[in-house]
């Protein structure tokens, strides 16, 4: 549990977790069968991100399609599509996606959009019969862009997942850990010793830094071989903030084990708690566009801090100055779970 589950879990997430749309299956309707609309949907057809899931000349058809599932989007081109934008100098086609998933929806509207605009900028040069135009070298754009100039969604993932594997179980066990003593019975004996609660934590503490720093380590070994992340900044800052940032999870995890008499009030306690610290961590979307009382609330999420700061460091190459604030806020957040975990494990011989 401790080494397998999490490099498998890596391997597969990586490459499962993902937004991009890159397989968009796409229906057509083409009542006009002209050389415009054929124009257009060859098109779509030369582009890499869309699939053609059917056609037939029936809206019935396309709709039924788009309920049951076998398709994203539907391409409708009435009849006397190419005669109206030769007479009239207008014409019109109609997308219909499927809504369910908004962010997915959004994604395929602005890529069908910009096909259409470009098979439209086309249009008006073929229609115009103007050398000058037809002659005319366009303004070239050229984008760059910084830190992750191939746009390779993996590399974004990558780092936020391993944030994820080595909290959950770096947290898990801890928390796991002296609940277990109480249902065994071995607490007594513990009690029964000189040894003072907080070397009783601390002594909970190391073996679980120990494991999370070389499932970081391995985690960031496999990232490097199987999914090339460039590894920007210090190792030696990103290993030395994940310390702090341990202490904080672990703390956690120590003082709900401390509150907890059986490991079943501990896998439900820890499980809220990381799902609400995952979902608000923003591993897939920005913690900016969250609203402002969720923000706010988000101070108290350990996840928050170092999915910024393990992006920051080894995709930006942050220094330590830039990830200040997120250091010395786990550094008070440390402190004060451990003392809540020290304060609240009761030594009674």
């Amino acid at each position: 549990m401790i080494f397998g589950i999490p490099i498998i879990q890596l391997v597969v997430l990586v490459h499962a977790a993902t937004l991009e749309m890159k397989s968009i299956d796409m229906y057509i309707v083409d009542n006009d069968l002209s050389s415009m609309s054929y124009e257009l949907i060859s098109k779509f057809k030369g582009s890499s991100f869309y699939n053609i899931s059917g056609s037939s000349f029936s809206m019935d058809k396309a709709n039924k399609a788009i309920e049951k599932n076998q398709t994203d989007l539907i391409l409708h081109i009435p009849s006397g599509f190419e005669r109206k934008l030769i007479r009239e100098n207008e014409s019109k086609v109609q997308l219909l996606i499927d809504g369910i998933n908004g962010t997915a929806a959004s994604l395929i509207n602005a890529y069908s959009t910009s096909v259409i605009s470009d098979f439209n900028r086309n249009i008006i040069v073929d229609l115009t019969q103007m050398p000058a135009i037809k002659n005319m070298n366009p303004i070239k754009m050229e984008e760059s862009y910084w830190y992750n100039p191939e746009l390779n969604y993996k590399i974004y993932m990558l780092p936020g997942i391993l944030v994820i594997l080595v909290t959950i179980i770096s947290m898990f066990l801890a928390a796991m850990n002296i609940v277990r003593e109480k249902e065994i019975g071995t607490i007594e004996q513990l009690n029964v010793t000189p040894i003072r609660k907080f070397e009783f934590i601390i002594g909970k503490l190391v073996p679980f830094i120990v494991i999370a720093l070389f499932e970081l380590a391995f985690g960031l070994l496999i990232g490097k071989i199987f999914f090339h992340i460039p590894i920007v900044g210090s190792l030696g800052l990103l290993f030395g903030f994940t310390i702090i940032y341990l202490l904080v999870v672990l703390g956690i995890g120590l003082f709900i084990s401390a509150i907890s008499s059986t490991q079943q009030q501990v896998m439900f306690i820890s499980f809220f708690f990381m799902l609400v610290f995952i979902l608000m961590s923003g591993i897939f979307t920005p913690t900016e566009s969250m609203p402002v009382w969720a923000q706010r609330i988000n101070v108290i999420n350990p996840f928050y801090y170092f999915m910024r700061v393990i992006r920051m460091i080894l995709l930006k190459g942050s220094g330590f100055w830039d990830i200040s604030y997120e250091f010395f806020s786990l550094l008070i957040y440390a402190a004060i779970m451990l003392s809540l975990a020290v304060w609240r494990y009761r030594k009674v011989a």
